[in-house]
């Protein structure tokens, strides 16, 4: 069987490539470990929200997502946050999960209030937006339209 030069060299571009592009997504990975504290915060969903999701505020991340539990009490799903010691939250601070893109994962996004009291490790965030899908955001808005 005779091997053909121009799928030998096809295929060694194809390798160079398939490198840099894994060079280049595991440079763009933010794997770090956030170290900080801690805070909690309740919603009544979360679409899908996942441990190791970002938290952010301004599009920054400032942290990212320890655990989600649900509190069989309240039927809310209870969202463990770790916030970088550098990021100090007023309590007034509102969380609310929003999405990365159409196809992309969820994350939180934190918006800070003006109070001059701060959390404390192992505090909690009570003022949330809940996670509204898109699917819910076309069904409201058609409703809202055909009135």
């Amino acid at each position: 069987m005779k091997r053909n030069p121009v799928e030998t060299i096809l295929g060694f571009f194809v390798l160079i490539f398939t490198g840099v592009f894994l060079f280049f997504a595991a440079s763009r990975v933010d794997t770090k470990k956030i170290e900080g504290y801690t805070v909690t915060a309740d919603f009544m969903k979360i679409g899908g929200l996942e441990v190791g999701s970002d938290v952010r505020i301004s599009g920054i991340k400032v942290g990212s997502v320890l655990a989600t539990t649900l509190n069989q009490e309240t039927y809310t799903a209870n969202v463990k946050l770790g916030i970088d010691n550098r990021i100090k939250l007023p309590v007034d601070t509102v969380a609310a999960i929003a999405d990365v893109g159409v196809m992309g994962g969820k994350y939180v996004r934190l918006e800070p209030g003006k109070s001059q009291k701060m959390l404390e490790n192992n505090g909690k965030i009570t003022r949330t937006n809940n996670y509204k899908s898109l699917e819910e955001s076309i069904s409201e808005f058609i409703f809202l339209s055909t009135k």
